[in-house]
């Protein structure tokens, strides 16, 4: 009697491992696909957002750069060289007061950090950022754009959680450390990440909630580095340290 009720409770034992295998066999790939597919809706809405802005200082500068032809012109036809000298000085000086580009030694670098610092200042954030980049690395240039992209729209996200402008802020400092690339993000808390025990998650209700965190935390493991964040005093900040 008893070899029979234990041949009963291991047929349905095995019976739940097949139905539970049947079950992620066929909802997971799903549940993977939708949140990929999510992310992936998440990156081309803000490439799409970094693009436009980038068009519209495009159009201002020509905009302002016809003006600029204009008022050279007029200069010319009426003879006032002097004013024409004068007018291309003050010209000069002002090119140089909003040459805000920030060349870090690293084209692709560049390319990641300016369009998002670009993007970030226009939704009303002040960013300070101070970038050193090898043109060489020994991680691959897309997985260091990954990890500087995410944290820096992390950061914009939480920012803009605020509704005083005034106290929006994101820092940015790479620079080589030790022999390793340092990476230090920090930004005014917007609440939407939080402590889970000794890890941080995000509390954002989305499809994407927590992908970006999880994206760097693999590439940082990847190439056997580290990433601390801390959240102290209204400011969160990520640092990452990647081997050279």
């Amino acid at each position: 009697m008893k070899y029979q009720m234990y041949i009963g409770i291991a047929a349905g034992f095995i019976l739940a491992v097949i139905i539970i295998i049947f079950f992620l066999r066929i909802y997971f790939p799903k549940l993977v696909d939708k949140r990929i597919a999510a992310f992936q809706n998440d990156l081309i809405t803000k490439h799409c957002d970094e693009v436009q802005n980038i068009y519209r200082q495009m159009r201002g500068w020509r905009h302002d750069y016809h003006n600029h032809i204009q008022t050279m012109k007029a200069h010319l036809v009426l003879g006032q060289t002097k004013e024409l000298e004068s007018y291309l000085s003050k010209l000069d000086d002002d090119l140089s007061s909003v040459d805000t580009v920030l060349k870090t030694g690293n084209v692709m670098v560049d390319a990641i950090l300016n369009s998002k610092i670009s993007l970030a200042l226009s939704k009303k954030i002040n960013v300070n950022a101070k970038a050193i980049v090898p043109k060489k690395l020994n991680i691959s240039e897309i997985d260091l754009c990954v990890i500087i992209g995410n944290l820096i729209d992390n950061a914009m996200e939480a920012c803009l959680k605020q509704a005083n402008e005034n106290d929006r802020f994101i820092r940015v400092y790479i620079d080589i450390l030790k022999e390793q690339l340092y990476i230090s993000i920090s930004n005014s808390d917007g609440g939407i990440i939080k402590k889970n025990g000794r890890t941080y998650i995000s509390t954002k209700n989305s499809a994407t909630h927590g992908f970006g965190l999880m994206r760097v935390d693999r590439i940082v493991e990847k190439y056997a580095g580290y990433v601390n964040r801390q959240n102290e005093e209204g400011v969160f900040a990520t640092e990452v340290m990647l081997p050279l």
